[in-house]
């Protein structure tokens, strides 16, 4: 992947971390370039750089820079020309009178840390998230220098089901992070996605940028059923075909 290039990031420096195991695909080690200093990556730099597949971890701006693996394909969907599919369509009738939603600022709610730990025990066990104590959850999710909220969607009866991390960009929204109950009968997951798309199209921005898909990755097959959507192909977002995974590689 390049160097970003444009002006506004002539004081930004970008440095490769040392290997580390990948998150994704096991055996593998990955390496990541990181904006530095975090403080000078204000919201218009933010912005390109969403745009050129970087990614947000707490005060940390990333892309994978893994050499010849390139499996970590950035993702945006076209929130102005998505149209729900008939599953998709039943989902959003069942949750969306249902499940209420409150926007808020970024702040400690031990509710949400705690329905947290229980997602990443069940939905991640061994990922190293899953032992993350208060300290952790709040540099990974609840730090942050550029426009970002959370969406809190609770039940009929004021029960916690799932929390959304979003950053609010120029070009869109760019999902964070999206933790649900693991026990409630329904893809929250899913619909989480749906809710974001819907508030693109209130806000009138064109994209919602959910992140790496891989296509060796199972965990990551439900961002390619989005569409339409484009991939990031060579430092050029592209039109992605029906079957996204056809080919994804460097020319």
């Amino acid at each position: 992947m390049s160097k970003p290039g444009e002006s506004i990031f002539r004081h930004l420096q970008f440095y490769t971390t040392a290997a580390y195991p990948c998150s994704y695909l096991p055996g593998r080690m990955a390496r990541s370039e990181v904006a530095a200093p975090a403080h000078l990556v204000d919201d218009a730099a933010y912005s390109r750089l969403i745009e050129q597949g970087f990614r947000r971890s707490g005060l940390f701006t990333y892309r994978p820079s893994c050499g010849e693996c390139q499996a970590c394909i950035p993702l945006r969907v076209d929130a102005r020309r998505f149209v729900r599919d008939r599953t998709q369509r039943k989902l959003w009738r069942h949750l969306h009178d249902r499940l209420t939603v409150n926007r808020t600022l970024l702040h400690w709610d031990a509710t949400h840390f705690e329905l947290y730990q229980r997602y990443q025990r069940q939905r991640h066990p061994g990922a190293g998230m899953d032992q993350d104590d208060r300290e952790q959850y709040t540099q990974f999710l609840l730090t942050s220098r550029v426009r970002s909220e959370m969406a809190e969607f609770r039940d009929t009866d004021g029960s916690l089901r799932m929390v959304a991390i979003m950053d609010r960009i120029e070009s869109g929204v760019s999902a964070v992070y999206t933790f649900y109950d693991p026990d409630f009968h329904g893809s929250l997951g899913t619909y989480g996605i749906l809710w974001q798309l819907d508030y693109c199209h209130t806000l009138d921005l064109p994209w919602l940028y959910l992140g790496y898909w891989i296509k060796e990755s199972r965990k990551m097959a439900y961002k390619s059923r989005f569409r339409p959507h484009q991939i990031l192909r060579n430092g050029i977002w592209v039109e992605a075909a029906d079957d996204v995974s056809a080919d994804h590689t460097r020319p």
